[in-house]
């Protein structure tokens, strides 16, 4: 793997819960309290169904993946909940190279598959995704729009 690696210490946890908070920040999302934050990434990562991935020296960039068994195989599959890049650092191929190597991490996870959502106006991040495979069509790309829904309970 390249530049990327697995946090694995509580500075690298701090780093991703900043790098999380700016990317909130960014977008006006509310965000919890850093340093909570930071120990929450810890504990989803000992429990074994999450990966907190970071990119850069100090970090610039960063990715989390959630693992689960998929319903109709014994196989994994992985979903991207986040993936950021510091906006200073977008537009020199980075978000390429981490998202490369984050798709690798998640295939030496096991995962077969790999699923994401991101907003419709997030142009360079769909041309991301887009560039990689990814489709927002049922059926990759032969059926319809896939839409995505999302619930408080």
């Amino acid at each position: 793997m390249g530049t990327s690696f697995s946090a694995i210490t509580d500075d690298e946890f701090r780093c991703a819960a900043a790098l999380l908070v700016d990317f909130n920040t960014e977008y006006d999302d509310p965000s919890p309290e850093p340093t909570w934050l930071a120990g929450h990434l810890s504990d989803l990562v000992r429990g074994g169904d999450t990966s907190v991935l970071l990119t850069g020296a100090p970090p610039i960039g960063l990715a989390i993946l959630r693992f689960r068994t998929a319903t109709w195989a014994v196989e994994k599959e992985a979903y991207l909940a986040e993936f950021y890049v510091a906006p200073a650092q977008r537009g020199h191929g980075i978000g390429r190279q981490f998202l490369t190597e984050v798709l690798e991490h998640a295939r030496e996870r096991g995962a077969i598959y790999v699923d994401l959502n991101t907003s419709e106006d997030d142009e360079a991040a769909r041309h991301l995704y887009e560039a990689f495979g990814f489709d927002c069509h049922e059926g990759r790309g032969e059926g319809p729009l896939a839409i995505y829904y999302e619930r408080d309970l």
